[in-house]
């Protein structure tokens, strides 16, 4: 028996099933790999460099100073800049990194076998920030399209999460009550905060979290066995 007792499930996408941040650092280290001016620079200081870069950018991108055309551009070219390379170099650079990237998307330990058992249960969706064709390939290639009633992608909605009108949309193309929503998801700002503030019950995919934040959401798990006994369910065979 379900402890949680949704009607409905939204699922983040990215480090919540999917890895998205081992996915990025592998396709760093083959960027790294595939252009010579590398050689004298480590692959940490690459990969130090562009998150921090990266970040400050998809927070830009997210109150809407910038738009995506500049992301693209300047998370490559100001990393290139920053580690004393040639900054022309960031269109090739982007086009590596994505065609490389894609080559390494996988599940998170644990979460397809927790997936498609609730997904034989409930009814599921997706709800994910990031490029409306990066997403798309992605829940194409794992099978999301076949599985879930509902994926929302922020550019396609014109917000990113956590703002509310993402979760309002989410709400009524669900077509039950907030308090009939579970969200899982990993970020505390975008997911746990965003869902709470919604009225939706939260599961935090999190290892870790400091006592205060572990009191925030519904449930707090870092092995999908937690979640899957929490919502009374088991694998599909």
């Amino acid at each position: 028996m379900s402890v949680l007792n949704p009607e409905f499930i939204y699922f983040d996408l990215d480090d919540t099933l999917l890895n998205h941040k081992k996915a990025e650092q592998n396709g760093l280290a083959d960027v790294h790999q595939h252009f010579d001016v590398f050689n004298s620079i480590s692959l940490k200081s690459l990969i130090d460099t562009y998150h921090h870069i990266n970040k400050g950018l998809w927070e830009e991108y997210g109150r809407g100073e910038i738009d995506r055309h500049i992301l693209h551009r300047r998370r490559f070219e100001e990393t290139f800049i920053q580690l004393d390379i040639d900054p022309d170099l960031y269109e090739e650079a982007g086009r590596v990194y994505m065609s490389y990237y894609r080559n390494h998307w996988e599940w998170i330990d644990g979460a397809k076998e927790a997936y498609d058992a609730i997904a034989s249960k409930y009814r599921t969706g997706i709800i994910t920030n990031g490029f409306a064709e990066t997403q798309w390939m992605k829940i194409e290639q794992f099978g999301f399209k076949e599985t879930t009633s509902q994926i929302v992608i922020s550019e396609e909605v014109g917000v990113m999460k956590p703002h509310q009108k993402i979760f309002d949309h989410s709400t009524e193309i669900a077509g039950v009550p907030r308090d009939k929503i579970l969200y899982v998801g990993d970020s505390i700002t975008s997911d746990v905060k965003g869902g709470l503030k919604a009225g939706w019950k939260v599961a935090w995919y999190i290892s870790n979290p400091n006592e205060f934040e572990a009191t925030l959401p519904d449930l707090c798990f870092d092995d999908f066995e937690v979640l899957k006994e929490a919502l009374g369910v088991r694998d599909v065979f």
